[in-house]
């Protein structure tokens, strides 16, 4: 059985208002990508990791001359789409003819470089049994409001049973297939892998990993993350 790795990177990153795509954009003078991929690229377990482009990437090239990772074949490239559940089904159709319906195929943002490397194993370790799969993540701490389009709350809501969700994210191929062809094929609106999956009925099952596996979605993230990083290196 053999474990992959898809690294969706086809975004434009509209929120961050930067014409360069923030997942090649610098923390501590590294695109965030290439720290994922780092990342990733460190778990012995994943024997191949799929990075997934924009079809008109004009970054990548550049940056993969520059990396400093001998990892030969395991690094492959295919194009995404407009959506990410469509980048994610071209990652799993590239390697359709080499895998197998068994086999684990995880799903890491690329904007996501604080992931720690041994979160991903327990993530590998703790669901290396289970029929479906999972995801890191971990217990909402804050306390709950609904409010409504005007900002008034409506409610406050029992928090014990509700978690932050965290990538990566990680399926039996065969299931995430199917689960992210049907998602495309409706034209459902999913956020996660998770998501698409739970539609056919499964229970992903919820691993917890570190809180500091953020999400760099605005610029401010960016500061975040830089401190992050060196923390972790600090305590490595």
């Amino acid at each position: 059985m053999t474990i992959w790795a898809i690294l969706p990177a086809a975004g434009i990153g509209r929120r961050m208002g930067s014409e360069t795509p923030k997942q090649y954009l610098p923390v501590n003078g590294v695109p965030i990508i290439s720290v994922a991929l780092r990342r990733l690229a460190s778990v012995a377990a994943i024997q191949k990791i799929v990075v997934v482009l924009h079809p008109a990437d004009r970054y990548w090239a550049d940056l993969e001359v520059g990396l400093d990772l001998d990892l030969g074949d395991r690094l492959v490239c295919t194009s995404g789409g407009d959506e990410r559940h469509q980048s994610v089904l071209n990652g799993l159709t590239s390697i359709q003819s080499e895998v197998s319906e068994d086999d684990w195929v995880l799903v890491h943002d690329a904007v996501r470089p604080c992931v720690r490397t041994a979160d991903i194993e327990q993530l590998i370790i703790q669901l290396q049994d289970h029929a479906v799969g999972g995801l890191l993540g971990s217990p909402v701490d804050n306390t709950l409001k609904q409010v409504d389009a005007q900002g008034l709350v409506q409610a406050t809501v029992n928090r014990n049973n509700y978690w932050h969700a965290y990538t990566p994210q990680m399926f039996r191929y065969g299931v995430l297939l199917t689960a992210i062809e049907q998602t495309v094929g409706a034209h459902c609106q999913v956020t996660d892998e998770a998501a698409a999956v739970e539609l056919l009925g499964y229970q992903p099952k919820m691993i917890e990993g570190s809180k500091d596996n953020i999400k760099i979605t605005h610029e401010s993230d960016l500061i975040l993350a830089s401190k992050i990083l060196d923390m972790q290196a600090a305590i490595a």
